[in-house]
């Protein structure tokens, strides 16, 4: 049994107005080539580059989030190697003093050592160790026309700043990488520092894995052009089973760099690498160092917003909701922001009892009917038409059975389109509940005398005609009636009849 051993490194493009070390604009949106660039980003004999502050920032408060330490002193530097998309013929980065150092994120929300133990609760806890996170511009964009001879070059991204991230060879799994990856995306999106659109490339992820049958550590290989959080955990369980059976032959691994064929879900050998490329890193004698203050650290901790575990801890303690809804709130900040709105609107002065029910209601229509109107129409992002205020007193309304469940769709419908309030689409759609007995029990007659074989049915024992006749009665007061009391009443009636 080989055990995997598994690193990552992680790119992100940061979103910032202008470049890493110029001014021109960072938009991932541009599809013209080569609009983007200036003598700077394009290396053009005496032009000087200048360091770009916002991104120092960013980087700062994410190296915090994640637990990380800042040194008071941190520079640039130049990583010499010649490529077509890097016009300098090098790349402004850092090497022996970057930005953060140390830190570690926790994949289930628990502070504990790198390796898996078990909590009081028997589950296993995991937390994943950071070597580092620091600065550098991004390079280019190669482009192969298909069918020619030839590749372009598109330096829009080039000199965009750019966060790189790496782990602790800490991750035991495929499944682990996955959940770290997802993880700190969801982070990058409440820090607001990058939208971290994988497709879009601004977020790349690279695996460094090797297998072992002991202690002693295997050999690495590097997987590239993983774009997506499935292809990560389907790349590394590749490599996993394809460097088991290279051993299991009795040969051995080679040391290379290796790409992944998204469709054929395969990686491919892209170059070997048997020693580590001397990059020849020096100070950038362009740029001066860095240097921090506690003061300076204080106040970008101190925008440092409700993280995504400690937004799952607080929804959790104060609104008792189930864990799965918990995570749509949390994956779905927007929509979890909107739903506190609508609690507050509630008040404070109710029942304890009744106000969890309130709150559990509205978790319940905001995740599956609101949200199912918004899949049919995803581009209006209608929810906020409808205030917080208003969609608290349609949840308000169905609790206290006002309207029935059935009702209930069809007003959300109406205030989905233009925001209305709930009550005045009940009023002049006549869609108040029915609730009086005597009114329900004189529809359930009509019902029965119009429909005796189905009656007939029920007094034989069939149990899908006691449901055949509610949906008469519902149909005839077109869903208006308190579906509780016409089950009350429908059962009352049919025992006086047997």
């Amino acid at each position: 049994m080989y055990k995997p051993t598994i690193g990552l490194e992680i790119h992100i493009e940061l979103k910032t107005k202008s470049k890493m070390f110029c001014n021109c604009s960072n938009d991932p949106d541009e599809r013209r080539p080569n609009v983007n660039i200036c003598p700077v980003c394009t290396a053009q004999p005496g032009s000087l580059p200048f360091i770009n502050e916002e991104a120092i920032r960013k980087v700062v408060k994410t190296g915090l989030a994640l637990n990380c330490q800042i040194p008071e002193y941190s520079k640039f530097d130049r990583k010499n190697y010649f490529y077509p998309d890097l016009p300098k013929g090098y790349q402004i980065s850092q090497y022996d003093k970057p930005l953060c150092l140390g830190g570690f994120l926790e994949l289930d929300g628990k502070k504990i050592s790198p390796s898996t133990v078990l909590r009081a609760d028997g589950e296993k806890s995991r937390t994943i160790r950071i070597t580092r996170v620091h600065l550098e511009e991004d390079t280019g964009k190669l482009i192969h026309p298909e069918g020619a001879d030839f590749s372009l070059v598109d330096f829009n991204r080039a000199g965009i700043p750019l966060m790189e991230l790496v782990t602790e060879p800490d991750i035991a799994s495929a499944e682990e990488a996955k959940r770290f990856a997802e993880k700190l995306h969801l982070i990058m999106h409440y820090l607001d520092v990058s939208d971290a659109d994988m497709e879009k490339g601004q977020m790349r992820v690279e695996v460094n894995i090797s297998l072992s049958a002991d202690k002693k550590l295997g050999t690495k290989v590097e997987i590239k052009n993983l774009n997506s959080f499935k292809a990560v955990e389907r790349g590394i369980n590749y490599e996993i089973q394809r460097q088991t059976e290279v051993l299991e032959r009795g040969e051995k691994v080679t040391q290379e760099t290796r790409g992944w064929d998204d469709m054929k879900g395969e990686t491919f050998s892209q170059r070997e690498k048997e020693e580590a490329h001397d990059y020849r890193y020096f100070p950038e004698p362009d740029l001066p160092p860095i240097h921090f203050a506690k003061k300076e650290i204080d106040e970008i901790r101190a925008e440092i917003p409700e993280l995504p575990q400690e937004r799952r801890e607080r929804l959790a303690r104060e609104y008792g909701l189930a864990e799965r809804n918990i995570e749509i709130f949390v994956y779905n900040k927007d929509l979890g922001e909107y739903f506190e709105k609508v609690v507050s609107e509630f008040g404070s002065n109710l029942p304890k009892e009744k106000l969890f029910k309130l709150i559990k209601l509205a978790a319940n229509y905001l995740i599956s009917d609101l949200q199912g109107l918004l899949k049919v129409n995803p581009v209006a992002n209608n929810r906020f038409l409808i205030t917080p205020e208003n969609f608290a007193e349609f949840i308000t309304l169905i609790q206290e059975d006002t309207i029935s469940s059935k009702i209930a769709k069809q007003v959300l419908a109406e205030m989905f389109k233009n925001g209305a309030d709930p009550s005045q689409i009940i009023e002049e759609k006549g869609l108040v509940q029915i609730t009086d007995e005597a009114e329900i029990e004189k529809i359930i007659k009509e019902v029965i005398s119009k429909n005796p074989k189905a009656v007939k049915d029920y007094e034989l024992g069939k149990a899908n005609a006691f449901q055949y006749l509610i949906g008469q009665i519902m149909a005839q007061t077109k869903g208006k009636a308190n579906p509780q009391l016409v089950r009350d009443i429908l059962r009352k009636t049919l025992t006086k009849t047997k």
